[in-house]
Parts: structure tokens; sequence; C-alpha cells
């Protein structure tokens, strides 16, 4: 589809054609037979132009293709609060369809959204970009999201596998070379691309206030203000008195319209916000415990956790490890 990331698409064609190939170039050695013959496939095969402008050209349709023996969906740039594709419909029934026929079945990233649509997802674990996992938890309650994982198989036989964040297109290339050729492909692959499985998750990567769109202006004032007072002692009663509602009348309205109780809301306000101080500044962790609001700062490391997946200090320490800039030069 138009809305399929490129780069992640072409990436797995890439990593998928040089299992028994590369290694064996690098060291001298004949390749040996290909492990996977990948294709990229579209509804009617026709090129298309994708939502960065480039001009792409598929393999060829889905229905000129057959029976697959491994389906990956990969990462969509879609606005998660808009209507979906209308390729989404006849897509869902020819993944079924093969799922049924013995296919195993893979998303990466927001690819999830296609997989919830077929159903295949209910009742099992899955993940998603941390974007993503509001409005499938919305529209797809069946569905048993592990937002901290970046890659989940589930199902019978585990034939059904979701990975995170759009970078999950690496892990998922490990696992499946590692179970469907040997383990010591997916090293091999793993060197020569010099990839790295995300072994801590993908919770600290995520905005934890992406926010759900609604049309209560009750609500969106609460939401207003406490982004300038969630630091107060006690926020959600101010929130109800400032909305004349009751504490129980607010919390009724503001998870249907957010998703998210106003205790919850409170908090990954005051942990995003300790995310940005731990990147930004050097202040010590009990003193940004205290600036965000929590008296005691046991009780912050715990939130913090439980919110990023990973210990406050640890934060830090990854952020810091990471480069403040990237220069891009382009060589015609």
């Amino acid at each position: 589809m138009p809305c399929v990331g490129t780069s992640t698409a072409f990436s797995i064609l890439d990593v998928m054609a040089s299992v028994g190939r590369d290694w064996e170039m690098l060291h001298g050695d004949a390749p040996r037979r290909a492990v996977f013959e990948a294709s990229l496939l579209s509804l009617d095969g026709a090129p298309y132009t994708d939502v960065n402008g480039r001009k792409i050209t598929p393999d060829g349709s889905v229905a000129e293709f057959g029976q697959p023996d491994l389906l990956i969906v990969p990462d969509l740039h879609l606005d998660p609060n808009g209507s979906m594709p209308a390729e989404f419909g006849p897509l869902a029934s020819w993944i079924v369809d093969a799922h049924s026929s013995g296919a195993m079945v893979a998303s990466v990233c927001s690819g999830t959204l296609l997989l919830a649509e077929t159903g295949l997802l209910n009742g099992v674990d899955a993940t998603t970009h941390w974007g993503f996992c509001d409005v499938i938890a919305r529209r797809f309650p069946e569905i048993r999201l592990r937002r901290e994982r970046i890659l989940v198989p589930s199902g019978e036989g585990h034939r059904v596998v979701t990975a995170g964040g759009a970078s999950a297109w690496a892990d998922l290339m490990l696992y499946l070379i590692g179970r469907l050729a040997d383990d010591r492909e997916a090293r091999r692959i793993a060197k020569i691309y010099l990839l790295q499985p995300h072994s801590e998750g993908q919770l600290h990567y995520a905005s934890l206030v992406a926010g759900r769109q609604h049309d209560d202006a009750i609500v969106a004032d609460a939401q207003v203000w406490a982004a300038d007072n969630y630091a107060l002692a006690s926020p959600v009663a101010a929130m109800a008195a400032r909305a004349g509602l009751t504490e129980r009348s607010l919390l009724r309205r503001f998870r249907k319209a957010t998703g998210q109780t106003p205790v919850d809301y409170i908090q990954t306000l005051r942990i995003e916000e300790a995310k940005q101080m731990l990147e930004t500044t050097d202040a010590p962790i009990e003193d940004i415990a205290t600036e965000v609001g929590y008296t005691e700062t046991s009780s912050f490391r715990n939130a913090f956790k439980r919110h990023v997946g990973m210990a406050a200090s640890a934060y830090r320490r990854k952020r810091l490890q990471l480069p403040s800039s990237t220069s891009i030069a382009s060589v015609a």
C-alpha cells in the first residue's frame, strides 16, 4: 500500500535475500541455495507512489502469488485516530486465508493494525509501536497488548508474530531466520548488518502522553490545566473542583474520553516531565522526583520503572550514550 514504510519493507527484503549468500561471499565461499524467496506484493501488483513520493513497483499481486509460507506486514504510515485504508478489507481476508492454509503471519510496528483487522490476534498477546497501542486497545479490546515488548510470538504454534517499533524489523528478522533457518544463520546476519536486538523493550522510547482525540470540552480543559499543574499535591481533586464534578463523575467522564483515569493521566504527565529532566539536566533523581510532584523518591522510582520499563538511573545512562546531534551529508 502507499502507506507502507518503504525503508522497512526493503530492509526486510534485502536481509532475507542475503541469508546463505552474503556471509559466504565475505569469506570467499560459494553461495548456497537461497533460504528465502521474498516478494513485495500488493492488491493489484501495479506500481504506486509511496507516502514519501517514491515510485515503487511490487513483484506481483496477492491473487497471483498463491500460498505463502511466511507473510509479513511492514510498518504503516497512518494517523492512528483516522480512518483505515480501503485496502485493509481485502488484504485482511487474504491474510486470514493464507494463515488458515498454514502460513506464518508477522507484522512490524503499526502493521499490527492490519493484523488486528484479521481477528488473528483476538485472545492472544501482541505488540505494536507505542504510538498505536491506545487505538488498538480501544478498537480491539480482545487483544492482549504487551506495550513493553519488542517481539511477541503468539497463537497456536506461534504462527503469529508481532514486532514493536519500526526498527524492530531487525529483531523480527533475527527471530525468523533463527527459527526457519538456524541460529547460526541468525548470528551471521546479525554480524553482517550489525543488528542488535532491543532486549530492553520499547517503553523508554515512548511518549507516554501521545494522547487520544475526543470532543469532551470539560475533559479537554482539565487536560490543559493538568499540563501546568500536575505537580500539585492533589491535582485530581483540583481538576474535579474546576470542572464542577465529583471525583467519581470526573473519573467516568475522563476515562470515556481519553481511555485513562485522571490519576493515570497525572502519572504519565509527571513521568514524561521526569524523562525530559533526566535527558536534559544533571539534577539528582531525588530533586527530579520532588519537582514533578512526588513526596517520596521511592514512589517516584517505582512509578518510573512501571511506566518506562527501566529504572530512572538506567534511563539517564542510556540517554547519555546517545549522540546529541547527527550530521547528514548527501553525495551526488
